[in-house]
C-alpha cells in the first residue's frame, strides 16, 4: 500500500500536470549551425562546448558569432546553440531587424526555405548565409503526459492568456509535444518586453473551441 506521503506526492504531480498553465522561457537571439558552417567559423573538426543544458538534446554553448546585415551593421556575441543541425538557422527578434536591415519571416523552427540571408562571422572564418534567418513563431513545448492530461495534441494551435500588469492574449501559438520536452512556452525578447514577462512566469493555455 502507498504511504500517506506517497499519496500526497502523487496527488500534487497529478494536480500540476492538469493545470492549464505553462512556464515562460524568454528566447534571446541565437544561432544553430550545420557541421559545415561550424567548421568554417571555428575551424575544421571543432566541437561546441556546453555552457548550459536547455531542453532535450539542445544546449547553450560557450561559443559566439557576429551577425552582419547587408548595410554592414552588426550584432556581436550572438550565442551558438548545440548540437549541430542539418541546416544553419539564425533566430532574431523584430527589433534586431532594424539594426541589421533585414526582413525575415515569422516561421516555426526548421522552416527556413526562402527565408532571409545574413553573414556570420566567427573566429576562423565567414559564412554567407543565403537563407536561414527567421523570427521564431510563438510556441509551447509539452511532454506527452501534460499534453494528454489537458487534451492537447502535437502541432495543435492554442491561444495563451497573459495575466498581470499588461494582460495580453497571444493567438495561434503552436504546440510541440515530445518525450524529452519540459512544459514551457518560448517567446522572444520583443514579446517578453511588451507584456513584461520574465523567465519562470506562468501563462494560461486557452483551448480553441
Amino acid at each position: 500500500m502507498k504511504t500517506i506521503e506517497e499519496a500526497v506526492k502523487n496527488a500534487l504531480v497529478d494536480f500540476e500536470k492538469n493545470r492549464d498553465s505553462v512556464t515562460i522561457g524568454v528566447s534571446q537571439r541565437h544561432v544553430h549551425l550545420s557541421r559545415k558552417d561550424l567548421d568554417i567559423l571555428f575551424g575544421e573538426g571543432f566541437e561546441l562546448t556546453k555552457k548550459k543544458t536547455l531542453m532535450g538534446r539542445e544546449f547553450a554553448s560557450d561559443q559566439f558569432v557576429t551577425l552582419v546585415g547587408p548595410s554592414l551593421k552588426s550584432i556581436e556575441k550572438v550565442r551558438v546553440l548545440g548540437p549541430v543541425r542539418k541546416n544553419t538557422q539564425v533566430e532574431i527578434s523584430k527589433t534586431d531587424t532594424f539594426i541589421l536591415k533585414v526582413s525575415p519571416p515569422v516561421r516555426p523552427s526548421g522552416n527556413i526555405e526562402g527565408s532571409e540571408r545574413l553573414v556570420l562571422v566567427g573566429p576562423c572564418g565567414t559564412v554567407y548565409l543565403k537563407e536561414g534567418v527567421i523570427i521564431a513563431n510563438r510556441h509551447i513545448h509539452l511532454d506527452p503526459e501534460y499534453a494528454a492530461a489537458n487534451n492537447i495534441s502535437d502541432n495543435e494551435y492554442v491561444d495563451v492568456f497573459v495575466e498581470g500588469i499588461k494582460p495580453t492574449r497571444f493567438y495561434d501559438v503552436q504546440v510541440r509535444v515530445r518525450d524529452d520536452f519540459r512544459c514551457e512556452m518560448h517567446i522572444d525578447t520583443d514579446d517578453a518586453n511588451s507584456t513584461m514577462l520574465r523567465n519562470g512566469d506562468k501563462v494560461k493555455i486557452l483551448k480553441k473551441q
